[in-house]
């Protein structure tokens, strides 16, 4: 499984070359709704980890820990993703 780091730092090497590019023909409009977009999809790739790490099973020698059953999870996924 890819780790945190490698998945982002992959958004932001797609978006980087995306907003280079921009920069370089002078479209600022471009490298404004780039960075809006890059913002956006951090924080939603960051949501979706979480949730990854929720989800993962428990190391061997853990299986009485908290959380870690299926409803633990799903509760821990709720709380994460509640609007406040």
């Amino acid at each position: 499984m890819r780790t945190r780091e490698r998945i982002l730092q992959s958004l932001e090497s797609v978006y980087r070359s995306a907003f280079e590019a921009a920069q370089g023909k002078g479209n600022q409009e471009r490298m404004d709704v780039l960075d809006l977009e890059y913002q956006r999809e951090q924080l939603r790739l960051e949501l979706l980890l979480d949730i990854r790490d929720l989800l993962q099973a428990p190391e061997e020698g853990k299986s009485g820990s908290p959380g870690s059953s299926l409803l633990d999870k799903a509760q821990a996924i709720r709380r994460l993703t509640r609007l406040r």
